[in-house]
């Protein structure tokens, strides 16, 4: 029996390669991701501050850290789709666009709410970024590389949380809480500039088609991932079950 005709992509995917470097692919779109996860853990020696400046509580400045993992969780599992649909290039430099952009606003937020949805807005940036990234950088990789890229790229994402907290001290400490929004900024501009100029898409992600979305099971998805977030992240300030406000996140 002749074996099965190979489909386009098939083809295209064993014979295709990136213009530049994947080196510099890799260095380039590690940036993003780096500057992500660092976000993730480097307003937490801050709480204190940022709390005595809105004139909150540290309670309620918890949810400086909370609003961002909701909107990343919430975004992260609609990172594929909308990557085939806008395209991974063009839909990663938006969300660099829109995480750098909602940087330069928190550090300028002048109350929690504003502060608050500033860091939903960074999150909805940010979520795609580390999936994106990665998709980029192993499919300019030949097969006999991606392991040591992978390695590469596992290296940014463990070392931004410990750089994260000893990072967001000393700014803060030195400058201002502010300061460890402001950082983004030149991050963003430069991964803007890097990806820009090696990253390109590979034929089978120009011509792909994504497919209808499944609003009702994104919605239902992003309602439980956001639940389950605040259930993890406040139910030990409130006592987890003895509270009604993390009982019901938990049923759902």
């Amino acid at each position: 029996m002749a074996p099965a005709a190979r489909t386009l992509a098939e083809v295209d995917q064993d014979h295709w390669r990136p213009s530049v470097n994947p080196w510099l692919i890799a260095l380039s779109v590690i940036v993003p991701t780096f500057m992500e996860v660092l976000d993730t853990s480097i307003a937490n020696v801050a709480l204190d501050h940022i709390a005595g400046s809105m004139s909150a509580s540290y309670s309620q400045a918890t949810w400086v850290l909370t609003s961002y993992l909701i909107s990343n969780a919430v975004v992260l599992p609609l990172s594929a789709w909308l990557g085939n649909r806008f395209q991974r290039k063009r839909f990663l430099l938006a969300c660099i666009f829109i995480f750098t952009t909602s940087s330069l606003f928190c550090g300028l937020s002048v109350n929690l709410p504003m502060l608050l949805f500033m860091r939903v807005i960074q999150g909805i940036g940010g979520g795609a970024l580390a999936p994106i990234s990665q998709a980029i950088m192993m499919e300019s990789f030949p097969a006999r590389q991606q392991g040591a890229a992978q390695a590469l790229f596992g290296l940014g994402v463990v070392v931004a949380p410990v750089v994260g907290p000893i990072l967001g001290g000393w700014l803060t400490d030195s400058y201002s809480w502010r300061w460890i929004f402001y950082i983004n900024i030149p991050v963003g501009l430069f991964a803007i500039w890097a990806i820009q100029k090696t990253v390109e898409d590979p034929p089978w992600v120009v011509n792909s088609e994504p497919g209808p979305l499944d609003a009702t099971g994104f919605v239902a998805l992003s309602l439980w991932l956001g639940c389950q977030e605040v259930f993890l992240d406040k139910g030990q300030e409130d006592d987890w079950f003895s509270s009604k406000f993390i009982s019901w996140p938990c049923l759902l």
